[in-house]
């Protein structure tokens, strides 16, 4: 009777160890979860992204005035009878070589 007891115990044990470490347990079930929840956030960051560029790809197609934005900002281009005014900073005065006693 006790050999009995004994290894249906350990069978119990053996079970209990596949169902939370093993393969397919409970902690790679979790594992899997969570990389699930990771993948589904980054494919709406992606999705956002591309609705994103599609905006701006049907709006270069629409006209010019995106073009011509593009051509300021990035190219820095202006157009004919405008004037261009670039406004420069005062440099920041040297600091003191003096140590204070």
């Amino acid at each position: 009777m006790r050999i009995l007891l004994a290894i249906l115990l350990l069978l119990l044990i053996l079970l209990q160890y596949k169902l939370w470490l093993g393969e397919g347990g409970f902690t790679d079930i979790h594992r899997l979860e969570q990389r699930v929840a990771e993948q589904v956030l980054e494919n709406e960051q992606l999705e956002q992204r591309n609705r994103e560029l599609e905006a701006e790809v049907e709006d270069l197609r629409q006209g010019y005035d995106a073009i011509e934005e593009r051509a300021r900002s990035e190219l820095g281009m202006i157009k004919e009878e405008e004037e261009f005014y670039q406004v420069v900073p005062a440099p920041a005065p040297p600091p003191d070589d003096k140590e204070q006693p």
